[in-house]
């Protein structure tokens, strides 16, 4: 096989060097299953990783892209045959194994998921890891008994990959959504999308959290850490749900046990990482593809040529991308 395109990242003394290389089959980690690569797409973790303003590399070079899918060209694994189509996000791509910003990627078979029905490889990286996240997010806060009939949902960094689609998801699965959001311009986004309500981040005293505030919010998707997840603490109603997924804001959280033994709060800790089963991998990809698909997911998201991915990772770092990003390596 010719050698093929990859964007490989590199630590540098201090410093992080990110750039276009000629990459064979050789040269790719070992794994089982060997994929053509058709769309990556970019995550937070993606831009923390190739501008260096996050310590996300785990050796000293790796391609990068946490997730990728593509068509399987082929497979020492007997669940996996050569045309198949199929998806691999998180795990340790893009940061200890080579990744999806490649035309081609080794990965280990319990990391590869067949594609399910209804979905096509664009879509599973329309959703990727931030997809992933939101659904894997909404499968734990139902199993912990949210349903829409409990009440409201609020759903911060409601403009970014997981809100986006958590909001959407929940407004498809019936929900009443309110997006608590910094970004005033972006109603019209957040709106379209499936939000009912919209709340500005700005209209809260963070000083004035109370250890129990009105009970407000039956479950909530908390992207940023913080203060904020404190606010939402203090205003759940009984036996709210909360899925902390995200610390863009912040790793602290501030708060007291009373919400929790007072109003039999669950706070939900989501891995999207690390799955614990592959059953629960596929389950919530095959709910992406039905009954969560965003009825909007194309406008939801923009997709890029490959060549044009190391100007795309500036804007991830000064949160001025709405919804997501597909890379596709083949334009």
């Amino acid at each position: 096989m010719q050698p093929f395109k990859a964007y490989r990242i590199t630590q540098v003394d201090k410093a992080v060097k990110a750039e276009f290389v000629q990459c064979t089959l050789d040269e790719l980690d070992p794994g089982e299953v060997v994929i053509r690569v058709a769309y990556s797409d970019i995550n937070y973790k993606d831009a923390l990783a190739a501008t260096g303003k996050g310590r996300i590399l785990m050796r000293p070079a790796c391609i990068g892209g946490i997730d990728l899918s593509g068509t399987v060209i082929s497979s020492t694994d007997a669940r996996f045959a050569k045309g198949d189509a199929v998806l691999a996000v998180g795990h340790e791509l893009g940061v200890k194994h080579h990744g999806g910003y490649a035309e081609y990627a080794r990965v280990p078979a319990n990391w590869v998921v067949k594609l399910p029905q209804g979905m096509t490889l664009w879509d599973a990286m329309a959703f990727g890891t931030a997809g992933y996240t939101a659904g894997l997010a909404i499968v734990h806060m139902e199993h912990n008994g949210l349903k829409p009939s409990n009440g409201p949902v609020v759903v911060d960094g409601a403009t970014g990959g997981v809100g986006s689609v958590a909001i959407a998801a929940l407004a498809r699965l019936g929900y009443r959504v309110v997006a608590l959001t910094g970004k005033e311009g972006e109603t019209d986004y957040l709106k379209k999308i499936g939000t009912q309500e919209i709340m500005l981040r700005s209209s809260i005293d963070y000083a004035k959290i109370r250890p129990l505030d009105k009970a407000t919010w039956a479950g909530a998707v908390d992207n940023l850490g913080g203060e904020v997840l404190a606010w939402m603490a203090s205003t759940m109603k009984f036996n709210g749900v909360i899925a902390s997924i995200g610390l863009a804001a912040s790793t602290n959280l501030n708060t007291t046990v009373m919400p929790f033994i007072l109003r039999g709060v669950s706070l939900l800790g989501i891995n999207s990482t690390d799955c614990p089963t592959p059953e629960l991998e596929r389950e919530v990809w095959r709910r992406l593809a039905t009954d969560m698909r965003p009825p909007m997911l194309k406008e939801m998201t923009r997709t890029i040529a490959f060549e044009q991915l190391p100007g795309a990772f500036d804007a991830f770092m000064q949160a001025k991308v709405t919804g997501r990003v597909v890379v596709d390596l083949a334009a």
